[in-house]
């Protein structure tokens, strides 16, 4: 297999669209058109790692961080990132990050928390803006179920739990063709007024280049009219981080031993007990003291994330139980993640999860 092959089918899963403008992901070491020969799935490309890879003849490391953040200017294996890539380069291994992607991605790291820790009734946490576009385009009756279901094919029309969503108005059209022209209605030169059925979808940005390709193949004008526009809407299925709730509440006791089971924690950090049930609990994986105030609107009656600050502590402000259960321990399940999607979606091919653990953080 390609590794090209391979972009596709994660891409397809988790678009890198769907990550943050910060971060880097993708393909971050390696040729789009080399072959693989098997798949090392890890939380962190360290060192260690790659000697895995070599060890175990994968060619190709798909992590959940990059280990390339921000641009380096040399490569001569003075730090820990200049020897991954070195090494990397060195074997001819590929490296490949998801990182944010799935961190927004609606079955991804945060719903990995809810399922750990049996939360219902999910939704986002910070649901993604200025993500969702708006096609209009105008076409005649004869044209209209055809074009608006290749449009639906192609990804338009699905909003939050619903698809084939659309609106549909009737109105008139008109148009006169020059010499070069050649109208589907009319002829050159000629003023021509028909029925049109001007038809509105929405679709996910990232999705423009296809749904432009299915309008211009399956447009029956000339010339296709077509307006795109960024909508405020939030998207209410893409997002960061998640809020449930447990089917019966638990005493805040109960709740932080049962995260500190269930994710494997060594110790939790959280805010002051108030001494109060916990039944709606917001979560976000990695570093997430920018969504406090966020779960407070919502009503959490605890927050789990990581990395928070002393003073973010004081945020709580008596309204829910912050708890910090460590970065790495947030995230710890989503390379198994990976693991079962990719082998799922090929299971005739080597995809093994890596043994490393990566934690940089020890607790005494």
């Amino acid at each position: 297999m390609k590794l090209n092959d391979l972009l596709s089918i994660l891409d397809e899963w988790a678009p890198l669209a769907y990550a943050e403008d910060f971060d880097n992901v993708g393909l971050l070491v390696g040729n789009p058109e080399q072959d693989i020969t098997g798949i090392l799935v890890c939380h962190d490309a360290l060192e260690k790692v790659v000697d895995e890879a070599i060890q175990k003849k994968c060619n190709l490391i798909v992590c959940f961080h990059p280990i390339l953040f921000s641009g380096l200017k040399k490569i001569t294996g003075k730090t820990y990132v200049e020897r991954v890539v070195l090494k990397a380069i060195q074997n001819h291994i590929a490296i490949y990050a998801l990182h944010t992607a799935l961190d927004n991605h609606p079955e991804g790291v945060n719903q990995i928390i809810c399922d750990q820790l049996g939360l219902i009734n999910t939704k986002i946490l910070v649901p993604k803006e200025k993500f969702i576009r708006k096609l209009v385009t105008f076409t005649i009756p004869e044209n209209h179920h055809h074009l608006r279901n290749a449009l639906f094919e192609a990804g338009a029309g699905n909003i939050g739990n619903y698809d084939l969503c659309s609106f549909n108005s009737i109105g008139t059209g008109s148009y006169r063709g020059n010499e070069k022209s050649n109208p589907e209605i009319g002829e050159r030169f000629e003023f021509v007024e028909n029925k049109e059925i001007k038809i509105e979808v929405t679709f996910e940005k990232h999705l423009e280049s296809k749904i432009l390709n299915a309008l211009f193949k399956n447009h029956v004008y000339e010339e296709v009219a077509y307006e795109i526009y960024e909508l405020q809407n939030q998207n209410q299925n893409l997002g960061l981080g998640k809020i449930g709730e447990f089917d019966q509440p638990l005493s805040e006791n109960e709740f932080l031993q049962l995260v500190k089971t269930q994710m494997k924690c060594e110790s939790i950090r959280h805010s002051a007990f108030l001494n109060r049930p916990i039944k709606k609990v917001a979560v976000l994986g990695g570093s997430g003291s920018f969504a406090i105030s966020q779960a407070k609107k919502l009503g959490a009656d605890a927050f789990l994330t990581a990395d928070l600050k002393y003073h973010q502590f004081y945020e709580a402000e008596n309204q829910l139980l912050l708890a910090d259960i460590g970065h790495y321990e947030s995230e710890r399940y989503t390379k198994n993640y990976i693991v079962d999607f990719l082998i799922k979606k090929i299971p005739n091919f080597a995809i093994i999860l890596s043994e490393q653990n990566t934690n940089p953080v020890k607790y005494f």
